[in-house]
């Protein structure tokens, strides 16, 4: 049973954000999107421009390019004079732009992928649409530039990205990029460095023939030629619609399409589906489009008053961004989701172009994918985790390849790092192995033996049933076989090393391993361990229907054998290790947290609380890498341990304003601009602050500050909602639904 609905959309009228001058580039735009798609939109020197961006744009390097940018220029100027006003509307989900007698919307169709643009005027005004591409002649990729690509290094043959197709035809401006079938890409090319030629019929190969683009029309608007110019230092050649007559109203539209096609007339057909099916539904697309954001801000909401509340607006612009990617087949990027833009406004020294960001575009990185996602649990959106779910499932074959291979044994083998198409990226997978190496381990001093990440989304999974009774039964086969390669590959590893597969008390040996990429070389990590243990027990809870016995009793078994998480003495107090034992110290992480979160072993209300503070603070690691920056979680481990003055002080830091315009525009970082990991954490530290839960428990108020008053409303396991108000420190007007899950609300005031 859901809560009744709230007035949330209405209240987010205070967060919207209004720009009462114009952007000087393209560093300060605003994200518009919806469905898959993302804008990012400004103005500037009197002209309306956007980026456009869709879920899945992976091109023959898998960068994940942008479709092109859009220029709109009206006759007259109307943006020059002193009423400019640009506005980001949260509650409608679209952005509103004017200046004199004219006003221009800007939304994207949730349920389609249609962009639209309309121009409303008190007096006719002539309209130009400029579709500018810097992609319309091949360019041959150098230097660092490679980083935006799966390839991350300069290559010994020419690598290219190869140009679109784009041309009129009648009234209309068609566009697309399709994967070219001339050269080999880099699937062919990461199959033959890791060895997996032998199987790659079978693999799953998202790239070949992935085709994307779309078509861009306007009422009353006719083709009138090419211009070209140069923009943040790329150049660029235009194609230009403009209206035949001067109009009061003039509608825009553009149709984006992303498919992996057989043929080109085959994309051709589906994008003319996706026109048909977007001009059947024109009447009722923007009402639909706003009853959805409607009912997504009605979901959840914190709302907080006072100083602070800047925390409150920077909350709902990140998941409004989040929001923009809700039906992708593709997860939200960690490295600027669907919102990046001119590299050399985030780093001068990466002067590329528009497709550029750090860390590639089909590359996606478990430990910081996972810190987009989780906090769509509290917050009720669910939904929006199918990508990222799915992007597993789609590379599960791959994976179970891999250990087939490579080892000779069952299970899924996901890595760290890994490509969109579910093996390790070749670079970090190693491009000079030593003779003798151990093929399916990755020769990478950060990522070797790092496989247990994959848990965490098998945990998420597990957690949609638990908190929205979601069938999960297509995950099930994923989630088993990534436990059989940890069951078969070290006891595997175990058996070649001695006579015994596990130590004298019948416990996992899992070495070599790995905390994070932290601790390397490690004996029994402690990521490991809990990440086991956690998901074999919330496996054993799912209802009957989900397993048979036999099943059962191999995950008992191995549960049976995992060891007990390790512990250390450190000036004289007892905290958590990162394992047994490790080798060396590779990076800034703290993997002897995890316990708290993402795990829950320890934390409030559970035996060992004091073990787990001592960690916190005295840690020799943890103190020394503690930090707010990107994807540290230390506002988070602060919530979850209940010490209320530290979690709000890092909590005001990942919310602060990121050094752009839009607010929520942070990075760096450690990744890129726009830093989706480092809004992740932020949301995610503020709902623990407001709630937790263990098991049927519901904690509110774990680690709030007394002088924060705020309205919220969280989702909490078991189809709960809960909502009220919190005044000096105390809960007011407190409604849970289902009213019987309120017996186990439990208030620390």
């Amino acid at each position: 049973m859901q809560a009744a609905a709230q007035p949330a959309a209405k209240q987010l009228d205070a967060y919207n954000v209004t720009w009462t001058t114009q952007s000087p580039n393209a560093s300060g735009s605003m994200p518009c999107g919806g469905g898959d798609i993302g804008l990012n939109v400004w103005v500037e020197q009197g002209d309306i421009f956007f980026y456009l961006a869709e879920s899945g744009m992976f091109d023959e390097n898998n960068q994940l390019l942008k479709a092109g940018r859009l220029r709109l220029h009206i006759d007259g100027n109307p943006f020059g004079a002193g009423d400019f006003k640009q506005q980001l509307r949260l509650g409608e989900g679209g952005i509103t732009i004017s200046g004199g007698n004219t006003k221009v919307s800007i939304w994207v169709d949730v349920f389609r992928p249609v962009i639209h643009a309309a121009v409303e005027s008190k007096k006719p005004v002539n309209l130009t649409a400029a579709f500018e591409s810097w992609r319309y002649e091949d360019h041959i990729l150098s230097g660092t530039e490679f980083r935006a690509n799966s390839y991350k290094v300069p290559q010994k043959t020419t690598i290219k990205t190869y140009r679109d197709s784009i041309a009129f035809q009648n009234d209309r401006l068609f566009f697309y990029h399709r994967n070219t079938s001339s050269v080999e890409n880099i699937f062919d090319y990461t199959v033959k460095m890791e060895g997996m030629g032998a199987v790659k019929d079978q693999l799953y190969d998202p790239i070949t023939n992935n085709t994307f683009g779309g078509v861009m029309k306007g009422e009353g608007m006719k083709p009138w030629g090419n211009d070209t110019g140069r923009y943040a230092g790329i150049p660029y050649k235009a194609w230009i619609l403009k209206s035949e007559k001067a109009s009061r109203s003039r509608q825009l539209e553009i149709v984006l399409h992303t498919a992996q096609a057989a043929t080109q007339q085959s994309w051709m057909d589906g994008l003319a589906a996706v026109v048909s099916d977007a001009e059947a539904h024109r009447k009722t697309a923007l009402a639909s489009t706003r009853e959805w954001w409607n009912q997504f801000w009605n979901r959840s909401y914190i709302f907080i008053e006072g100083p602070d509340s800047f925390i409150t607006r920077n909350y709902q612009l990140f998941r409004y961004q989040l929001g923009c990617n809700a039906y992708g087949k593709w997860p939200t990027k960690f490295n600027g989701g669907l919102f990046t833009f001119d590299p050399v406004y985030v780093d001068g020294k990466q002067p590329y172009s528009p497709d550029f960001r750090l860390w590639g575009g089909g590359t996606m990185t478990a430990q910081n994918q996972r810190l987009v996602y989780f906090p769509m649990l509290k917050s009720g959106d669910a939904d929006l985790m199918k990508p990222q779910f799915d992007f597993y499932l789609h590379s599960l074959k791959n994976a179970v390849l891999r250990s087939n291979v490579y080892w000779n044994h069952g299970g899924a083998c996901f890595t760290e790092q890994i490509e969109n198409f579910g093996l390790p990226n070749p670079v970090e997978y190693g491009l000079k192995r030593p003779a003798g190496s151990d093929p399916g381990v990755e020769y990478n001093p950060w990522l070797e033996y790092l496989w247990e990440t994959v848990f965490e989304f098998c945990f998420m999974i597990l957690e949609t049933e638990r908190y929205e009774n979601a069938d999960i039964k297509q995950y099930l086969p994923l989630i088993d076989s990534c436990l059989v390669f940890f069951d078969e590959h070290y006891r595997q590893l175990a058996a070649k090393r001695g006579t015994k597969e596990f130590d004298e008390s019948g416990k996992y040996i899992f070495y070599p391993g790995s905390a994070a990429e932290t601790f390397k070389m490690t004996y029994n990590s402690t990521t490991v361990i809990c990440a086991l243990q956690v998901v074999l027990s919330r496996l054993l809870e799912l209802p009957g229907n989900y397993a048979d016995s036999t099943q059962k009793s191999y995950w008992e078994k191995m549960r049976q054998r995992i060891p007990a998480v390790p512990l250390r003495e450190m000036n004289g107090h007892t905290m958590l290790a990162p394992a047994v034992a490790w080798a060396r110290v590779q990076n800034t992480e703290a993997p002897q947290l995890y316990p708290v979160y993402p795990w829950g072993l320890f934390g409030i209300g559970k035996p060992g609380l004091d073990t787990a503070i001592n960690t916190y603070r005295f840690d020799t690691f943890a103190v020394k890498f503690r930090s707010y920056i990107g994807w540290k979680q230390y506002n988070i481990f602060a919530a979850r341990l209940g010490l209320t003055e530290e979690a709000a002080s890092l909590t005001r830091e990942k919310f602060r304003d990121g050094p752009h315009r839009f607010p929520s525009f942070w990075g760096p970082g450690f990744d890129w601009t726009p830093d989706h990991n480092w809004g992740g954490t932020a949301m995610i530290g503020l709902q623990e602050m407001l709630m937790q839960t263990d098991e049927k428990k519901i904690y509110l108020l774990p680690a709030w500050p007394k002088q924060w008053n705020a309205r919220f409303k969280l989702h909490a396991p078991y189809r709960t909602v809960v909502q009220g108000d919190i005044k000096n420190g105390k809960i007011e007007n407190l409604e849970v639904f289902p009213a019987a899950r309120k017996n186990d609300v439990i208030v620390l005031q």
